[in-house]
């Protein structure tokens, strides 16, 4: 079963006006998109961002942005710095790839010392 966490890359409070109640309040977050699995953690290269008004608590789609937050918004995509997309073993993935090496070594070393005999 993989399990997806949003990792936030960068928060700023922008002013801009929210075009739903004209505050100047609001908040532009950008996520990365990691996996997590029993045998590896993967980071990916999705970026996704949010902003949302910190007033009337809505998030403001890019539908409804005007020509400010749009400045705003590709300034701060520029200041991001993601990670870059990899694997992550996790312990359980090297025990299950080394266990019949182990195993098998362990046989030939019994097999060679003459305590069993195939």
């Amino acid at each position: 079963m993989v399990k997806e966490k949003l990792v936030v890359l960068k928060e700023a409070e922008i002013t801009n006006n929210c075009p739903e109640c004209f505050n100047q309040d609001m908040k532009l977050t950008f996520y990365q998109k990691h996996l997590f699995q029993t045998l590896y953690h993967r980071t990916t290269a999705t970026i996704t961002h949010q902003i949302k008004c910190n007033k009337c608590k809505k998030i403001i789609y890019p539908v409804n942005w005007t020509e400010d937050i749009e400045r705003v918004f590709e300034y701060y995509q520029k200041m991001i710095n993601p990670e870059k997309a990899s694997i992550k073993f996790t312990p359980l993935f090297y025990m299950l790839i080394l266990s019949p090496f182990l195993i098998a070594g362990i046989v030939y070393y019994l097999y060679q010392s003459g305590i069993i005999s195939i």
